[in-house]
């Protein structure tokens, strides 16, 4: 008598069909969302790749799909070894990431177990996320604000996935928040008089914006800042200068220099602030997640048509030395005023976690609003 077939089968992934299957999952399981903004395939293909992307310079990743009795794709997960994690905290933490599953408890029990054994095979004790693969990449899990589109660079999940995690053991370890400033409902009065009063106390203050023309040189810079502003916040782990770059790099296609401000001490920078305008409204006529050959023309011209009126701040910093001096309400400030010049009506400041209760203090007195919730959780393995 045969044997039945297994109700789910997870295997790690092999070779391209499977890492073709590992990228197209979402896409398939994403159909007709309204909410859900398809991601590059080719930004996907080069997280996941050893040979393109700098974070498997001290990281390591296993990449793993389920199937069920007919060969179908019902999940994904990659297990992920962070090196810089366990060589600034050296706590035996693992990371799983890319986690999509359909909402079946044996799928994801399946996907989780898979990944914790390769964590234990690492050596590692702890299992957190989600990660992408790293806490500077897209992280966390969507817990509350389903009913809104993603800005750029921002996770987004189904509702079942909390409740799947927490039926496996996961509990959570981290809040984080989007908040959200509308300029028509942002009081921006009181930066703009608290930017005044900070500039006349410390006449050594000056404000620039960042200069494309020397790029790698003012990416080198906010990296030094960004690594010395977030060296103390929960779960910080500081990026190579290889990671830093190549997300540079991406970024570059799309920054306005507008909305990189830098704040300088006796010419010396100390803190910045980063905004890219949200392209998730073009990315979401792309659904095919693929630029060629088409796709590129149209997310170029949404890109530069004035078509897109909102804006996320993804990166923002002030050197320990500067802490309590309010110049991140003073970062605010100024991207805002060259924001409105650009006829943007909105940003999206994330995500803060819930324990910078400065920013967050700064962010709600300038009538921003707590727009979505996400969370990290993790459990032992």
């Amino acid at each position: 008598m045969p044997l039945s077939t297994p109700p789910v089968l997870v295997r790690p992934v092999k070779g391209w069909w499977d890492r073709r299957a590992f990228i197209q999952f979402p896409f398939d399981l994403y159909t007709g969302h309204p909410y859900w903004v398809p991601p590059l395939r080719l930004d996907t293909a080069t997280l996941v790749n050893p040979k393109k992307n700098a974070f498997f310079a001290h990281g390591n990743m296993q990449l793993f799909l389920a199937r069920n009795g007919k060969g179908k794709v019902v999940g994904r997960i990659a297990a992920i070894k962070n090196g810089m994690h366990l060589k600034k905290y050296n706590d035996g933490v693992g990371f799983f990431g890319f986690f999509e599953t359909i909402d079946d408890e044996v799928v994801s029990s399946a996907l989780l177990n898979a990944a914790a054994d390769w964590l234990r095979g690492q050596g590692l004790v702890t299992m957190r996320g989600p990660a992408n693969p790293s806490l500077n990449d897209v992280a966390g899990l969507l817990v509350d604000g389903f009913g809104k589109q993603p800005s750029i660079l921002m996770p987004f999940n189904l509702a079942y996935y909390e409740k799947l995690l927490v039926t496996y053991g996961f509990q959570r370890c981290m809040t984080m928040w989007a908040y959200y400033a509308h300029t028509k409902t942002a009081r921006m009065d009181k930066l703009e008089r608290g930017s005044g009063l900070i500039m006349k106390k410390w006449p050594s203050l000056s404000v620039r914006l960042l200069d494309m023309k020397k790029f790698e040189k003012e990416a080198r810079l906010i990296l030094d800042m960004y690594n010395d502003a977030w060296s103390e916040n929960w779960g910080h782990v500081s990026m190579t200068e290889a990671e830093f770059l190549q997300m540079a790099k991406e970024m570059k296609q799309i920054l306005d220099p507008r909305l990189a401000v830098i704040i300088e001490d006796d010419g010396k920078p100390v803190a910045f602030a980063v905004s890219l305008p949200d392209l998730n409204y073009a990315f979401k006529t792309l659904k095919s997640g693929r630029l060629l050959p088409f796709g590129i023309l149209k997310l170029l011209f949404l890109a530069t048509s004035g078509v897109i009126r909102e804006i996320r701040m993804p990166l923002m910093g002030v050197r320990k030395s500067h802490h309590g001096k309010g110049l991140d309400a003073m970062l605010v400030w100024e991207t805002h005023k060259n924001a409105v010049k650009m006829g943007v009506l909105g940003c999206e400041m994330s995500w803060v976690l819930d324990s910078n209760l400065r920013l967050i203090h700064s962010l709600d007195t300038m009538g921003g609003v707590k727009d979505k919730e996400y969370a990290l959780l993790e459990r032992a393995i």
